[in-house]
């Protein structure tokens, strides 16, 4: 986690709160919460500490789990490895402890004052007082499966090293002229004129004799190849074949309805902000200046109150009690209450979102709590048919006879390629499940597969009882389309030497009107071109190729749509002409200079890294990542 943390760095209390390590915290009366973490095992050692694997291990599935979260299904630990989940890690740590122990060499701390008061300053721990609240407190650190000394380590160490990282990289200035030609360089605009060079400009290609056809097939022979096909066996079944097993009454609804009403009932919601005042006079005053057109923001400001001190989040009505409850749910988006006496003073409550209540009934819901019901049950009798097959098999039975005791349908295909083709190309009767195709073409011969569950709920599993390998197709089978592609592979090769030759040309008239008569084509005018712009008539492979040429120079390159291609001569270079006090390359200075001081912070740790001296342990990494 403490990478996720470093990554926030320019907002310690937001990054801590949206990245849930909001945990424990016994800082408010802290001894030395810091532990030893020696074990015998590690995945890397810099200098002379330790990166622990199990430190490493719970990171690592960590991120797996926020991964499967965002992209809504579960990554395995084979896909976070492929993805370079454990490497990112790996390297995440080690800089960590690079600067841990540079933060040690300088003798920076963090001290329990600073730990406590940005812990107690997170907005996930409050009630809807506003203030800190244990019990929340101690409910997040459950979900988080970390420890109250780990949490305090884990805030002081980001603490520490952002005081060395703020050294290195804040305050960091970019020299004007350096900024300036900066400026210049990516804001750069460019014109040129240009002659499209097509294919009505080439001679007809010779035709090839059967070695150069037969050398093409050979280099393509992927695509013009038989497709591997699989003599298979599958098992499966189904939702339909367990539904006259399943009956849901009337009142099993009604019990699903009562125990997931919640979902069906949902009070009213509002996001709250609250202003606290000493007294009603004082309240009524601020509550004037707001119906006179000031923000409740602004005047929230003027009290030195930020808009994470007011946010009390979105609550239901209960939540705020009898006395501040009613005048609050009683407002419309953006009202403000009238002063209302509350139990630490008078306050100001403003409404800035409104979640309509939601209220559906049973006979709304009915049906589709019945499909619900349906569908689980029949999950389950198909779960239990799938084990039943298991035990069958375990017991000695062979793949079909177990699928037939367990009742499974059984089919067989003698021949189906990775797509559920046959070899004349029409479709088989294999399911069209993705998951189904993807397990057909990791099968091993004669494996016999387990069951598996697809998103349509069905069970299958796959007997691969042989295979015929894709096999090169003869010439003559393919003649035509291998004769098409030859020779348009060789057409694009003659354009792309034609546009070389006259782009040469071109070049030494310093002119493209001697092409442009060759070809029979005009001479075309390029609209304003920047770097980062993308133009319909060139392509961006053509317009960095502008960019790179000094003016004057003729370059070539394919149109945008490949079927043609493009000489164009460099005509004009404009550069803005932008004072060093204009607020526009003020911010790009500004920009300039913070990725500077970003890139100082990653320096450093580089530095120290180098310093220390890095051994990694890849065994035990792919070990704890899930690999082999």
């Amino acid at each position: 986690m403490m990478q996720q943390m470093r990554g926030f760095a320019k907002s310690w209390i937001s990054s801590l709160f949206l990245l849930a390590l909001a945990l424990s915290f016994g800082v408010w009366g802290i001894g030395d919460m810091l532990r030893s973490h020696a074990t015998d095992t590690s995945v890397a050692t810099v200098g002379d500490v330790k990166i622990p694997a199990e430190h490493f291990a719970r990171e690592f599935r960590t991120m797996q789990r926020r991964m499967s979260t965002r992209e809504g299904h579960d990554i395995t630990g084979e896909e976070a490895r492929a993805r370079g989940l454990d490497r990112k890690l790996l390297n995440d740590e080690i800089g960590s402890s690079a600067l841990d122990q540079a933060v040690s060499h300088y003798g920076l701390v963090a001290s329990d004052a600073q730990v406590s008061s940005l812990i107690r300053s997170m907005g996930a721990f409050r009630n809807p007082l506003g203030t800190f609240d244990h019990a929340t407190f101690l409910q997040v650190l459950a979900q988080n499966n970390l420890t109250e000394d780990e949490f305090i380590g884990l805030v002081r160490g980001e603490l520490t090293r952002n005081q060395l990282l703020t050294a290195a990289s804040d305050g960091l200035e970019i020299p004007p002229g350096y900024a300036k030609l900066f400026f210049e360089y990516l804001n750069e605009h460019r014109a040129a004129d240009y002659v499209q060079v097509s294919q009505q400009n080439l001679s007809s290609v010779p035709t090839p004799a059967d070695a150069q056809l037969t050398a093409y097939l050979k280099m393509h022979a992927a695509e013009f190849s038989t497709p591997e096909y699989r003599d298979i066996t599958y098992l499966s079944v189904g939702p339909d074949d367990v539904a006259n097993q399943i009956k849901v009454s009337d009142a099993e609804i009604r019990q699903r309805y009562d125990q997931q009403k919640d979902q069906y009932q949902i009070p009213e919601k509002r996001n709250v902000e609250q202003l606290t005042f000493p007294d009603e006079a004082a309240a009524s005053a601020a509550r004037t200046k707001i119906a006179a057109g000031a923000q409740f923001v602004d005047v929230a400001k003027s009290l030195g109150k930020s808009p994470s001190d007011i946010s009390l989040g979105t609550l239901v009505e209960a939540d705020l009690g009898a006395d501040r409850g009613p005048p609050t749910f009683a407002l419309s988006s953006g009202g403000v209450t009238q002063p209302v006496k509350f139990t630490f003073g008078w306050v100001l409550l403003h409404v800035t979102s409104i979640t309509p209540a939601v209220n559906r009934s049973f006979d709304d819901v009915k049906e589709t709590l019945r499909k619900q019901a349906v569908e689980q049950l029949a999950g389950a009798k198909i779960t239990d048919i799938s084990n039943a097959f298991e035990d069958a098999r375990a017991g000695g039975a062979t793949f079909t006879d177990a699928a037939a005791r367990a009742g499974m349908h059984v089919a067989r295909l003698s021949a189906v390629d990775r797509n559920g083709l046959a070899p004349d190309g029409s479709k088989t009767n294999l399911p069209a499940s993705p998951e189904f195709l993807a397990q057909l073409t990791k099968a091993e011969v004669g494996e016999e597969g387990d069951p598996f569950m697809t998103a349509d709920g069905h069970a299958y599993a796959i007997k691969i009882n042989g295979v015929t390998p894709a096999k090169l197709k003869p010439l003559d089978s393919v003649r035509a389309p291998v004769m098409a592609a030859w020779t348009q592979d060789q057409r694009r090769v003659e354009l792309a030497r034609l546009a070389a030759t006259l782009a040469q040309k071109a070049a030494g008239d310093r002119s493209l009107k001697g092409i442009a008569a060759t070809l029979h084509a005009s001479v075309q005018t390029s609209e304003g071109l920047s770097r980062q712009t993308p133009s319909k008539a060139l392509s961006a492979i053509l317009i960095g190729r502008i960019f790179a040429a000094p003016p004057g120079a003729t370059v070539f390159a394919p149109s945008p749509d490949g079927k043609s291609y493009i000489v164009a001569r460099v005509t004009g270079v404009v550069h803005p002409r932008l004072q060093t006090g204009n607020p526009m390359f003020q911010k790009f200075a500004s920009d300039v200079a913070n990725e500077a001081g970003s890139d100082m912070g990653s320096l450093l740790a580089m530095a120290w890294r180098d310093k220390l001296g890095v051994t990694t342990n890849r065994a035990e990494v792919e070990r704890l990542a899930g690999g082999s």
